[in-house]
This record gives C-alpha cells, structure tokens and sequence, in this order.
C-alpha cells in the first residue's frame, strides 16, 4: 500500500521502540553520494546503533551503516562516514533545545524512498531502564494472551 502513495521502505530500527520512549517523530532529507544510493536501493544499511547529532545549527546522522556498492569499485564511499540531514533551520532549532534536556536524544526509526529521494525518518527517544522494559514485554504477553483467549472463546 505504500509502494502506491510513491514510499518505498528500505530499512527499519526494530530495536528503537523497544529501547526508548519515543516522544516525537520528524523526517529529513539525506545528502548522499551516488553509490550511497544505489547500495539503499538494495537495502543494505544498518541503523541499529544509529543517532542523530546537532553540529553547527546542522544535523548529522552518525554511525548508520551503509555498506558498499558492489560495482562502485574506486568510487564507493566509507561506509560510517558522518550524512548530513536536511532539514528546516526552524525545526533544527527547536530539536536542539529538546535534545539538551536531560536523557533526550535522537534516533533513526526507518530509511526510506519517497517519491525517490531518500528519507529518514528520526524519532525524539528517551532511553529505557530495564525494569521499563521489562513492564512493556509483560504488557504485550497479557494483551497477546487475552487475544488469544477471545479468538478461542468465538
């Protein structure tokens, strides 16, 4: 269905609402070299331990794997090299005061083509403790277990 509305999904952070507490979502625009791109198209990246950082009123994406183009030969890039993301000086601002807050940072929940430019999409997380974690699995088993009982029950 969002292969129609012009998004095509690369890559997703699994592991980031599992870890954080998302807060708030946004979306930039990525500066990449050409083999960048066709190694997205392909889908090899890995945001796993992916963040955000505010440098200069700009913002990178630092740490995100992008792996090499198969046929970039000389011309491939580095993988971990630091993207710069496009986004609105406005916006940029207002997230640079919220990530001075105490425990707030920001993360990569997903790469993705739009209308073929290339996306992220970065979410404003604060991190997990473990009981917290813990209390989010035990949720989802009780909501899994009711579930189950209804289907059962009909």
């Amino acid at each position: 269905m969002k292969e129609k509305q012009g998004i095509k999904v690369v890559a997703q952070n699994r592991k980031a609402r599992h870890d954080y507490f998302i807060e708030d979502s946004y979306e930039a625009g990525m500066v990449l070299k050409g083999t960048e791109v066709k190694a997205l198209r392909e889908g090899k990246v890995n945001l796993k331990d992916g963040y955000a950082r505010i440098k200069d009123g700009e913002l990178f994406l630092m740490d995100v794997h992008i792996s090499p183009y198969a046929f970039g030969n000389r011309l491939n890039h580095d993988p971990l090299r630091p993207r710069k993301l496009l986004m609105h000086g406005g916006e940029i601002h207002r997230l640079m005061g919220k990530v001075k807050e105490k425990g707030f940072s920001l993360i990569p929940l997903s790469i993705y083509f739009s209308h073929g430019r290339a996306k992220v999409s970065l979410a404003l997380a604060k991190g997990k403790k473990l009981y917290d974690k813990r209390e989010t699995l035990k949720r989802k088993a009780m909501e899994k277990e009711v579930e189950r009982f209804q289907r059962i029950s009909r």
